[in-house]
């Protein structure tokens, strides 16, 4: 071979490294929106966490990146560097925005080196305080220039004594706006629901003072604080100015959930009596979760995270295991608490498997817990009524045998049945009276108000006097959303209601909530022409001031119409209603932002497109 020859070969071989590790530029272009950066990356694991942008930059184009193919990298020392090549086709979008969606990042450094030489750098993680992002928003995000037509080279360096989970994300402004509203509406159920289920039991626990009801409210309210932290919320909304404590919530809370957790089996599963070597083992581990969530204060939190995450793998086997024993010995609830825990537990062992980087990060694992926890709640709250149904089965069984033996045991059994049932009565009375109200408004609901409405008709017809009708619009809402947003025009139907309220309450008003942006109120002892004169200070009122909606004020006018009921004529709500939707619909008509009363001259029903 030829001296030149091997000097070929040579520089071939010396860039083949650089070729298979090097990914092509990342182009975004008219067909991009929201693009995942995953296979796209290269990467590189720094064990000293002390590399700087230089030498990344060295090593990275020497070829020692390699393709990054996981987003879940598991527990790891020292930093890692991650590197893309972008270039912007879109003139129009010059600005992009980089999301790491993973909230417990430490320090998030990202590095733009640009065709001129300059270099611009951003820093974000939760160890830097939640005002220093870019957007307020429960992930790590950046804004990137990206000049048009121009290459541009990012690199990414993650340092975190938490789990490393790197999937990152570009998103035009529009569509990251779309994206997280999305999200944000899913959380909101999902919280919402555990909401629910938290203050259900805590009713219950309050009137019955059975100590399940307790623990399983501790296991609620702590694990729902661990996936408030998980997805950023907790960051965002309940400790922004403490990164601190925004790294030890995770193992705290953990612990804490794991204490309710254990606890609450042992109860439900009724351990001391059907398996006495089983509750102590529960009882030694909650001691262990409570020395841990003492212990978090002071721990290193790479080791105190590591600790709770694998600690949960113990805990969900050992709860499975117990459930499992007393199914087995004929336990009929513990049927359905195996099933109920089953989900979530399915669930905490994906996100600890995550954690460790033992399963992709995929939409099933991510979210498998928010999946299994929603299915336990359902299975659970069954598996409490079932088990409060075996006991008063069981509590009818020991009364017929004690017929024969001991009749004052059985009034004895007897009387303490009927309390916990008066018990549980009282606690659905509660309920349902929580229930006759609106949740947005605080007003009547409609069911409710036809109840009442029986009454204030019965009287009217009785003692002769006046029943009047108001039917209230709220004018042009659509707009009020679409130019505001949803959450705004549900603070615009608050502030309105509010308004009715305070508006009526001299007048022994009924009002209510009809659906959407309409209200019903009944005026006892009121004519048409007074109504007229108190629907005119409900407009006033309205007009007085505007609503302060989300840091903007919103201008709020609304049409009613009025009718004066018959009771003779009119012995059902519903012809009422018609008359007073007559009104309302001249009103709306005629230009809005005033008041009509119904006439037979009034436009009808079926006339409307």
């Amino acid at each position: 071979m030829s001296t030149a020859a091997a000097l070929c070969l040579a520089w071939l071989l010396c860039l083949l490294p650089a070729v298979a590790s090097s990914r092509p530029a990342l182009v975004l272009d008219d067909a991009a929106a929201s693009l995942p950066l995953t296979p796209h990356l290269t990467h590189l694991h720094d064990p000293s966490g002390e590399l700087g942008l230089d030498e990344a930059t060295q090593l990275q184009r020497s070829g020692r990146f390699t393709p990054l193919h996981t987003t879940a990298l598991g527990f790891r020392d020292g930093a890692y560097w991650f590197h893309a090549s972008l270039l912007n086709r879109r003139a129009d979008e010059p600005r992009w925005l980089l999301v790491q969606r993973y909230a417990l990042s430490d320090h998030v450094d990202v590095h733009l080196r640009f065709s001129d030489g300059r270099v611009a750098h951003y820093a974000s993680g939760d160890a830097h305080p939640f005002g220093a992002r870019s957007v307020p928003y429960r992930h790590p995000n950046f804004w990137l220039e990206l000049p048009p037509d121009t290459p541009v080279d990012l690199y990414i360096r993650v340092k975190s004594t938490s789990s490393m989970q790197v999937p990152f994300w570009l998103h035009t402004p529009v569509a990251f706006a779309e994206s997280s509203r999305d999200a944000q509406f899913g959380i909101g159920i999902y919280y919402g629901m555990l909401l629910a289920l938290l203050f259900y039991n805590l009713v219950l626990w309050l009137n019955l003072r059975d100590a399940t009801y307790f623990w399983y409210l501790l296991h609620i309210g702590a694990f729902g604080l661990v996936l408030f932290t998980l997805n950023g919320l907790g960051f965002e909304y309940l400790w922004p100015h403490s990164p601190a404590f925004a790294q030890l919530a995770v193992p705290l809370f953990i612990s804490l959930g794991q204490v309710g957790m254990q606890q609450f089996a042992r109860v439900f599963l009724d351990l001391r009596k059907r398996w006495p070597a089983g509750d102590r083992a529960g009882a030694w581990l909650i001691a262990f979760f409570i020395a841990l969530a003492i212990a978090t204060f002071w721990l290193p939190i790479s080791i105190s995270t590591q600790l709770a995450s694998a600690a949960v793998f113990l805990s969900t086997a050992w709860i499975a295991v117990a459930g499992t024993r007393v199914a087995l010995q004929g336990y009929k609830p513990a049927r359905l608490f195996v099933l109920a825990w089953a989900m979530l537990l399915l669930g905490i062992v994906m996100f600890a498997a995550i954690a460790f980087g033992m399963l992709p990060k995929t939409f099933v694992t991510e979210y498998g817990v928010q999946i299994g926890s929603a299915l336990e709640m359902l299975l659970l709250s069954i598996a409490i009524g079932y088990r409060y149904s075996a006991l008063r089965s069981d509590n009818e069984r020991i009364v017929r045998e004690a017929k024969m033996h001991l009749e004052h045991k059985v009034e004895l059994r007897t009387t303490e049945l009927r309390q916990a049932l008066e018990q549980l009565g009282d606690a659905h009375a509660r309920l349902r009276e929580t229930s006759q109200r609106d949740a947005l408004t605080g007003l009547h609901t409609r069911g409710h108000f036809r109840e009442l409405y029986e009454g204030l008709l019965t009287r009217a017809r009785t003692d002769g006097s006046p029943l009047t009708l108001l039917m209230i619009d709220v004018d042009h809402f659509k707009r009020i959303n679409d130019d505001y947003g949803h959450l705004a025009g549900d603070e615009c139907l608050r502030w309105t209601a509010h308004c009715i309220g305070q508006t009526l309450r001299p007048h022994a008003a009924v009002p209510a909530r009809f659906g959407g942006e309409e209200f019903i109120v009944a005026l006892p002892g009121l004519n048409a022409q007074r109504a007229v004169e108190v629907a005119d200070e409900v407009l006033a009122k309205l007009r007085a001031r505007p609503c302060p909606a989300h840091g903007q004020d919103v201008g709020i006018t609304a049409s009613i119409g009025v009718h004066e009921v018959d009771p003779e004529r009119e012995p059902r709500l519903e012809l009422a209603l018609r008359h007073a939707d007559d009104a309302l619909y001249c009103a709306k008509h005629e230009g809005r932002d005033r008041v009509c009363v119904s006439t037979p001259s009034a436009r009808p029903p079926s006339d409307r497109l």
